[in-house]
């Protein structure tokens, strides 16, 4: 029987551990009457003592030259090679994943419900993330070194940079001074040929000589700019829609301002995509058109389609949805977010019945929320970049446009959040009454191209994949690779990543995905594909924008996408 060898010390340090731990195990009880079992701790403990005993003879034994030199920490926080080359800065890592895993592995024991148990994990993941000593200049041997190097500049730099970010009020990702809306993102040649209170309707240049009869509309969602579709020339969702010979219209959401604050989700139907609807059936003279939604603009878009067919009007000839949310069972990490106690305090703070009146939901507030649903990615990471390397970000449009955050009006977003995310009604046929008509999205019969990504952590594919059961048309389900974004914005020209598809529609995701084709390259093809005989016949291409009654109010990308929050 071999023995596990011992430094002095250990055995305080394990004591100490287990004292950690039952002491952890103890504040959650009292505090929230949450507790991990406690022979679940006892073995969280043991293991934690035994690792940490060989992580800290390893340690001893490198710093004393007996053993191997230290290893780079497979965390990509910690793999430069200032940390390898520092036992004790590698010791400290590895110290912190160590207790990392623990930490975790307790919240994952904790004898909870599944949305307490997951409202534990996310909290501690965010602690565990924050407490990285990646994330403080005593503790980084990186930042140290450069600063060391630099004599002092790249912290004098890092100060520069913070107070600049304090000023502006957001902490930088990109250099936002390289972009411009208009000059190169959003370059895509339109121009403006509608626009009320809620939206600008853009319509764009024809790049063929043809196109097709039936034009093609595009409701992105209303927290962003919709210029996600439009950043630049090669990656542009919308500018390769028009290259396949396609006219299309695109919904440019204005960013609310106080005139506004009582906008409603009614009103972001009607005067939204119903409004939209009816005005390029009359510029293009066609009954019917091709219709696309994107995120929360999908779910915008079917809600919209429904309340047409309550009213016998059937305007798609096809619906895309793209990373869209119908059924709102299962909403990942977002979830964390919603119940009835922060609904309520929403609706007594922005919503039409607060006592001081309804009130905007702030941009940065939301941009701020979706940022720490992936810390480490889009807060620590420039933390340490911005401020302890003084190293100022590059520019990437991707990143620019994530900081060009938008409002949305308190009674709107306190309705979607209500009935949608807490109370999942929109599912449910005639449940919800919208625009003074029972929403059935049964009642749509377009044909529908529904779009997943696989790692998307705002919109689960398993979640897009719902909306089959719920939509009555025929149907294609399509998953793609990356996430939220990079998901969608995947250049066919660049053929890059895969995507799985399959004709079957079983009921259950994974049984889907379990008999998928998996394919190379963009996803953008395989929609091409289905959406071209969606079209229509070819017609020559239109020579000027809009028509009599709608004529051109200025050029694309419009006034309301350049609005600030």
């Amino acid at each position: 029987m071999t023995t596990q060898p011992t430094v002095p010390g250990l055995e305080s340090m394990g004591a100490n551990a287990q004292a950690f731990g039952t002491a952890l195990n103890d504040a959650m009880k009292s505090i929230s009457g949450l507790s991990v079992p406690m022979d679940t701790l006892s073995k969280l403990q043991a293991d934690y003592v035994s690792q940490a005993s060989q992580l800290w003879n390893s340690s001893l034994a490198t710093m004393a030259g007996k053993g191997a030199d230290s290893k780079p920490v497979p965390d990509k926080r910690f793999s430069a090679d200032a940390w390898a080359q520092n036992p004790a800065a590698a010791l400290a890592a590895q110290a912190y994943l160590l207790n990392a895993r623990t930490l975790m592995q307790m919240a994952e024991s904790v004898n909870a419900d599944a949305k307490t148990k997951a409202r534990v994990r996310f909290a501690v993941q965010q602690w565990v993330d924050a407490a990285s000593p990646a994330n403080f200049l005593a503790t980084n041997p990186e930042a140290l070194k450069k600063a060391l190097d630099t004599r002092g500049e790249s912290i004098a730099q890092g100060m520069q940079l913070l107070l600049k970010d304090i000023g502006k009020g957001h902490m930088s990702q990109t250099d936002e001074s390289v972009f411009e809306v208009g000059r190169n993102v959003a370059t895509s040649e339109g121009a403006v040929v509608f626009e009320n209170e809620l939206f600008q309707l853009i319509e764009y240049k024809p790049l063929t000589g043809k196109v097709f009869e039936r034009p093609m509309l595009f409701v992105p969602p209303c927290i962003n700019k919709y210029y996600i579709l439009d950043l630049q020339p090669e990656n542009s969702v919308i500018r390769y829609t028009v290259e396949q010979g396609h006219r299309v219209f695109v919904v440019s959401w204005r960013n609310p301002d106080n005139s506004l604050v009582n906008k409603t989700w009614d009103d972001y139907i009607a005067d939204g995509p119903i409004k939209a609807i009816e005005v390029v059936q009359a510029i293009s003279g066609e009954p019917t058109i091709n219709t696309l939604g994107f995120c929360v603009g999908g779910t915008i878009l079917m809600t919209a389609l429904a309340v047409l067919a309550a009213r016998g009007e059937q305007p798609a000839n096809s619906v895309t949805l793209l990373t869209t949310l119908l059924d709102f069972t299962e909403t990942g990490v977002l979830d964390v977010f919603v119940d009835e106690s922060s609904v309520k305090l929403r609706d007594m703070t922005l919503g039409e019945n607060a006592p001081n009146g309804p009130a905007l939901l702030k941009g940065k507030e939301l941009a701020t929320t979706f940022s720490f649903l992936r810390p480490n990615d889009l807060v620590w990471n420039y933390v340490v970049g911005n401020y302890l390397k003084g190293e100022a970000p590059p520019p990437f449009d991707l990143l620019y446009w994530n900081g060009d955050s938008t409002n949305l009006p308190g009674p709107m977003y306190c309705w979607y959040l209500r009935h949608t995310y807490l109370q999942n009604e929109l599912k449910q046929p005639g449940k919800l009454t919208v625009c003074g008509e029972k929403v059935d999205l049964g009642s749509v019969k377009a044909p529908v191209y529904l779009y997943a990504s696989r790692e998307d952590h705002i919109v689960p594919w398993d979640a897009a994949f719902r909306s089959t059961a719920l939509l009555k048309g025929k149907k294609r389900f399509v998953l793609g690779a990356s996430g939220h974004i990079a998901g969608v914005i995947n250049p066919a020209a660049k053929n890059k990543r895969n995507y799985w598809v399959n004709d079957a529609l079983p009921a259950k995701a994974q049984d889907w995905f379990d008999s998928a084709t998996d394919k190379p390259g963009s996803w953008w093809n395989d929609w091409t594909a289905w959406l071209k005989p969606q079209g229509g016949k070819q017609v020559a291409a239109p020579k000027g924008y809009g028509s009599r009654e709608y004529k051109a109010i200025e050029p694309a990308p419009g006034r309301y996408v350049k609005q600030k929050a």
